[in-house]
């Protein structure tokens, strides 16, 4: 089987990967409330390369009775109720991030999506819960399994921080821009992408 030009529905199991950052107001997903989430498809070109297509990006309002906590608010720097934040409604957020999602599984032909992130399962976990409190049926990704980033660099470039990672793989870093929701989940796309196109241009060299 050729493994470096096979189409995306036959990547990963039939799973489209796409990246999502979340910022919180802890770390409970149960109990904290989401506070932004951002999502980005990843697209294969022409070529059988990757790279970070469509991104959605929302500023989400706490659900009723959610945690704030003050240092969570503090490491990221949001404030819940500021006006200019033009937050919506956890309902009104995963529809954003969901339809596209939706939109992309059926052009792929692929069964489910797969969270990508660093340290994912923290993610997938405020996902899910604000999926399950806002009673969204069909949750397009995978309710456990991930790829985690984090673990990808630490193999590949002997480093597990975000931050270090990019810089590693020789993407741009912004301390300023760093732990805003778009930021991290863009720097997390690239980094994927890079990492993934690495591991094709090794095996291209082995078999050609």
């Amino acid at each position: 089987m050729d493994v470096v030009n096979l189409p995306v529905n036959q990547r990963f199991r039939g799973y489209l990967p796409v990246v999502v950052d979340v910022e919180t107001g802890g770390f409970d997903a149960k109990r904290d409330a989401l506070l932004e989430i951002a999502a980005i498809i990843l697209e294969l070109d022409g070529q059988g390369w990757w790279y970070p297509g469509e991104h959605v990006h929302c500023h989400v309002s706490p659900f009723a009775g959610a945690n704030l906590n003050s240092a969570s608010l503090a490491f990221t720097g949001i404030d819940p109720y500021h006006p200019f934040r033009f937050a919506v409604s956890e309902s009104e957020a995963l529809k954003a991030i969901f339809n596209p999602i939706r939109e992309a599984l059926k052009r792929y032909e692929c069964n489910r999506a797969i969270l990508v992130g660093h340290n994912p399962t923290f993610d997938l976990n405020f996902v899910n819960a604000a999926s399950e409190r806002t009673k969204i049926k069909r949750n397009p990704f995978h309710p456990f399994t991930t790829f985690d980033t984090a673990t990808l660099s630490g193999l590949i470039l002997g480093q597990t921080v975000l931050a270090k990672s990019a810089q590693c793989a020789g993407l741009e870093w912004d301390n300023a821009q760093a732990h805003s929701a778009l930021y991290d989940a863009q720097r997390t796309a690239e980094l994927f992408c890079t990492l993934v196109n690495t591991w094709r241009k090794q095996v291209l060299q082995l078999v050609f």
